[in-house]
């Protein structure tokens, strides 16, 4: 079954096809604000240039299929955005990376993008019978979207691992579930399974990040808030404190009304030295019984 982009005589893939342009639309939008810092700093820093190839490198093979296939206007307008975005996160990342890396991101463009491709398309137009062509291609194509939804394993082995979810942004694990069910849609509804099948692990990744972003995102049972330093000390010394709290107690900082729950222990560090008696007056007032901890912080 095929279809047309706008065309309501499938209205099921025209609006899965929507869906998915949209949300992935915003996907390969979403290193914008990385590479204005980028531009701003004139510098790219430590990151690397491979995600950006690699995902240029399946965008030209999906447009490549799309041509192939005929009548798959969704799949050849996201792509061909997909395409010239990540084309200029490539150039942007060599004109600003430090000389060894710009190389190495160089080399990385000229294999994939340039050889691999060439290579990936001449077979496909002259090595393989026209009635074969878009099984190939196809094939090719899920078996590239396969690794690139594994890619992601070494990310969830280091938050495991670390106990952090520092470098995995929720909102990206979000989009690419939503993505995932819109392509999943869209390749079952045209009975494409070189569009379905890829979709299914990238939806089961997907919800495995964000199972892990809720899952080590709980917040600590310590805070750091500033008190005062032992006299006996002297005066600037820095100590630390801790003040039990009963389990379910509300502690409200004193410069903020935004009560912050279920801490059962606070770490204080020490701040100036006329604070001494409000923080002696805490830990006296501290009942077992639940109830509302007012702490004097410092502005």
């Amino acid at each position: 079954m095929a279809a047309g982009f706008l065309s309501m005589a499938h209205p099921a893939i025209t609006l899965s096809g929507i869906a998915g342009n949209v949300i992935s639309f915003l996907v390969f939008l979403a290193p914008v604000t990385t590479f204005v810092q980028v531009v701003r700093k004139k510098t790219t820093g430590g990151f690397s240039a491979v995600p950006y190839v690699v995902a240029l490198f399946s965008s030209t093979l999906w447009i490549l299929y799309a041509l192939l296939k005929g009548n798959s206007r969704p799949l050849l307008t996201i792509n061909g955005f997909g395409c010239g975005v990540e084309l200029a996160y490539v150039v942007a990342y060599l004109l600003y990376a430090p000389r060894k890396a710009r190389l190495r991101a160089l080399a990385y463009f000229l294999a994939l993008d340039v050889a691999a491709f060439a290579i990936v398309a001449a077979v496909a137009l002259l090595g393989v019978a026209p009635e074969h062509r878009v099984k190939f291609l196809g094939s090719v194509c899920l078996a590239f979207s396969m690794a690139v939804f594994v890619a992601p394993l070494s990310i969830i082995f280091k938050v495991i691992k670390t106990k952090s979810v520092e470098f995995m942004p929720i909102s990206l694990s979000f989009c690419l579930v939503l993505s995932a069910v819109a392509w999943f849609c869209y390749g079952y509804f045209t009975k494409d399974p070189y569009v379905m099948y890829p979709n299914v692990g990238g939806f089961f990744f997907s919800c495995v990040q964000m199972g892990l972003y809720f899952y080590y995102r709980r917040p600590s049972n310590a805070a750091v808030l500033p008190t005062t330093a032992d006299g006996a000390t002297g005066g600037g010394a820095v100590q630390a404190q801790v003040i039990e709290l009963p389990p379910h107690a509300v502690a409200i900082l004193s410069v903020s009304n935004i009560p912050i729950l279920g801490m059962h222990k606070i770490e204080v560090m020490a701040a100036p030295e006329q604070q001494d008696a409000k923080a002696a007056d805490i830990v006296d007032k501290a009942a077992p019984a639940p109830e509302a901890v007012e702490i004097a912080g410092t502005v």
